[in-house]
């Protein structure tokens, strides 16, 4: 612990902390905690001895972290920040193992922020100041609130537009940078008798010819679907009634559409990351797919997606 420098009035009982750490006045880590190298321990910020810090994270003031939280490389938490451990405490009455709280890599945490036991905060995701964390945080995802509630993605160009502004490519079809991803605005028809928009399948808009196709609707606005990727199926999503927005990613660009119509939709190809959210009560989401349904082609778990699109 030679390269690790505790203030004069901090206290550090842990032999487990990496070089290049600061640790400063009126923090206090216990024994057994594990805190990596370049971290900054911000003035009274308490570690239990069952908590484990990656590199290079820094904590503000007025931060305690309890047995059970693990903070992953470059995660920042912001003064005053709560988190908990124990989803119906009594004095002195303990767990005999208590939950895991994990905030992934380059995931932030805001002033004032409450996380409840046992969630997770994604790869890279926002937590907003304030904000009452009751359940688990998708990569990426903004949340802020009471309950918090997704509000966008990070790095998404379009996470604070009300409509896509896509680049054009061709005839109706625009792209929003993340790979192999377009969306599709098909010609609409109008007269007396109302209106239609039709496609042939398969064709540039739709490149392939459905196999599978199901609908998404009577979705609390407070919900997310999606949050996967597959190997080897292709869909394409239509809002035909209602509103709702879709974030696409490919493991290192991600966008946004909003998707307000049946006149368009959006092509995802495989090994691309969707979520949908932000539904309206009458947002009825029709999804094509180009294989019968299959649970192992499904990629639920992002971490796992990350080493698929690099080895891919």
């Amino acid at each position: 612990m030679s390269d690790v420098f505790v203030h004069a009035q901090g206290l550090c009982e842990s032999s487990e902390v990496g070089g290049g750490t600061r640790i400063w006045a009126f923090a206090h880590v216990l024994e057994g905690a594990r805190i990596g190298s370049d971290c900054n321990i911000c003035d009274g910020v308490f570690v239990e001895g069952g908590a484990v810090v990656g590199d290079r994270v820094t904590v503000k003031c007025g931060v305690q972290l309890w047995d059970g939280v693990v903070l992953e490389d470059d995660v920042f938490v912001g003064p005053n920040a709560t988190f908990t451990n124990d989803p119906m405490p009594r004095s002195r009455q303990w767990l005999d193992e208590y939950p895991r709280t994990i905030v992934r890599e380059g995931a932030s945490i805001g002033a004032n922020a409450t996380l409840l036991p046992g969630v997770e905060i994604g790869i890279g995701a926002m937590v907003g100041a304030g904000a009452v964390v009751t359940r688990s945080v998708p990569p990426h995802a903004i949340v802020v609130g009471n309950p918090a509630r997704i509000q966008g993605y990070t790095e998404s160009p379009q996470a604070e537009q009300a409509a896509p502004a896509p680049a054009p490519v061709g005839e109706g079809r625009s792209t929003l940078g993340v790979k192999g991803v377009h969306v599709q605005k098909f010609a609409e028809f109008e007269d007396l008798r109302g209106s239609l928009t039709a496609g042939e399948l398969p064709s540039e808009g739709i490149p392939f010819t459905p196999q599978r196709w199901f609908l998404v609707y009577d979705v609390p606005s407070r919900e997310v679907r999606g949050e996967h990727a597959h190997r080897v199926c292709h869909q394409f999503l239509i809002c035909v009634s209602g509103k709702v927005n879709v974030a696409v990613d490919d493991g290192t660009t991600r966008g946004e559409v909003v998707l307000d119509g049946p006149s368009v939709g959006i092509y995802i190809p495989p090994l691309v990351w969707g979520t949908q959210y932000r539904y309206e009560d009458d947002a009825v989401l029709l999804v094509l797919a180009s294989h019968p349904y299959d649970s192992d082609d499904y990629i639920r778990d992002y971490g796992v997606f990350l080493e698929e699109v690099s080895v891919g």
